[in-house]
């Protein structure tokens, strides 16, 4: 696959890719700005970098969270590349996809994710950890296999992770991501001295530190995409285990869990990345100039503004709602209607049909006591609990926004069914 590249389109095939709905836009490898990136009004991430950057006592932990499509894996890269948190920490960024299953995600996955991927990204780079630790490392490996080994039936050989611990943890992640027999027993065995998976975690990021005198800083994505239960089960439950390990680490954690009572437990270490504001709150005539014109830059640093109407720009701006997501699927949608049309421009009938396409998804999944509420948040938009809330803002069917006080509105493409 060819790499990326991050050009201006001025045509509707560059335009199609340039409006990719997942994605995460890279900093440059000198820490410059991606040429697609934009910075939103009030972005929440500085309050991530500047708790990051204050003095504490022991590495800390935030929980990272946002509407689905808000672009929180953007701003986690843009974390991962700022100047002052690479002088500060030893900084990793992956993905919990690549490390496990994320439908039957536990805590001690991730643990051994985090253990792993420290261990991997330092050796990849050619840095060296104390005989004394490879060696205690080898022990607590072989200790692992031989365990699982005993308790597994079958032959042994179909389950083998490997005692070595350069071979334990670049097999571990597959094994858990893949053989749920195998994932079962690790977890067993790992749960019987959970301490000693911490005690491994601890030792590698501080002989990471004692080398390159930068606490390791572990930013794991996709932590958001398992279910309420799961989430709960992990941050709530074992909040205090995943607080243990001596790294600062940022979990993304589901939006789901900032709209339930266990939210809490992570109240104090929690950072929300919200919806861009396109209007002010309860003044539906009265546009944000500062959010429309956020999302006015998010098109014009990807396609040449000739491609497409000024007012058909407009109102895709207000079809998107003011997430990044939904403004690229409008936009590829319009482009790809505008393309089988033969058109020089996208324009408002192109923009039109992409709405009527996203609404009739919705009318699929939308029951008669959704589109009820609907109606409510249509009428006073305030963010207050309900049975339906929940789940219908993870649909994005309902988008919440923040100037000052937190305040919420209906995706503007359910507004005309919402009326019907």
């Amino acid at each position: 696959m060819n790499k990326f590249e991050y050009t201006l389109a001025t045509d509707y095939d560059r335009a199609w890719l340039n409006f990719e709905l997942d994605l995460p836009l890279k900093p440059g490898k000198d820490g410059s700005s991606n040429p697609f990136y934009v910075n939103r009004p009030g972005n929440p991430i500085v309050e991530l970098v500047d708790a990051l950057l204050a003095p504490f006592y022991r590495p800390p932990k935030f929980f990272f969270s946002g509407h689905r499509g808000c672009g929180k894996s953007t701003e986690l890269l843009h974390v991962l590349s700022n100047p002052s948190i690479q002088k500060k920490f030893w900084p990793i960024n992956f993905s919990i996809r690549e490390e496990a299953d994320i439908i039957d995600l536990d805590f001690r996955d991730i643990l051994l994710a985090v253990g792993g991927r420290m261990f991997r990204e330092y050796r990849k780079i050619g840095g060296e950890l104390p005989d004394q630790l490879i060696k205690e490392l080898n022990s607590w490996s072989g200790r692992i296999e031989k365990e699982i080994q005993t308790v597994l039936s079958g032959p042994v050989r179909e389950y083998e992770i490997g005692a070595n611990i350069d071979a334990f943890f670049a097999n571990a992640g597959v094994k858990m991501k893949l053989e749920p027999a195998t994932r079962v027993e690790l977890r067993q065995v790992i749960e019987k001295d959970i301490t000693g998976l911490i005690s491994v975690i601890n030792n590698i990021a501080a002989a990471i530190y004692i080398k390159e005198m930068r606490i390791p800083l572990i930013l794991i994505d996709d932590l958001d995409k398992p279910e309420l239960e799961k989430a709960r089960a992990i941050f709530h439950d074992r909040r205090e285990i995943m607080m243990q390990p001596n790294c600062a680490i940022v979990y993304t954690v589901s939006s789901a869990l900032f709209y339930s009572k266990e939210f809490d437990a992570i109240r104090d270490q929690a950072i929300f990345l919200p919806n861009i504001n396109l209007k002010m709150p309860h003044a539906s005539d009265e546009g944000n100039e500062e959010g429309l014109d956020t999302l006015r830059r998010f098109v014009h640093q990807r396609m040449d503004p000739g491609l497409i109407d000024s007012q058909a720009l407009e109102n895709a701006i207000e079809y998107s709602g003011g997430v990044f997501r939904e403004m690229a699927r409008v936009m590829r949608t319009a482009i790809g209607r505008a393309r089988r049309r033969n058109a020089t421009q996208i324009e408002i009938s192109d923009v039109e049909w992409a709405a009527t396409e996203i609404r009739n998804e919705y009318r699929r999944i939308l029951d008669k006591n959704d589109l009820q509420f609907l109606r409510k948040i249509n009428e006073h938009h305030r963010l207050e609990y309900n049975d339906r809330l929940r789940p219908l803002l993870q649909l994005l069917a309902i988008l919440e926004y923040r100037n000052g006080d937190n305040w919420c509105d209906v995706h503007p493409v359910l507004r005309k069914i919402i009326d019907e």
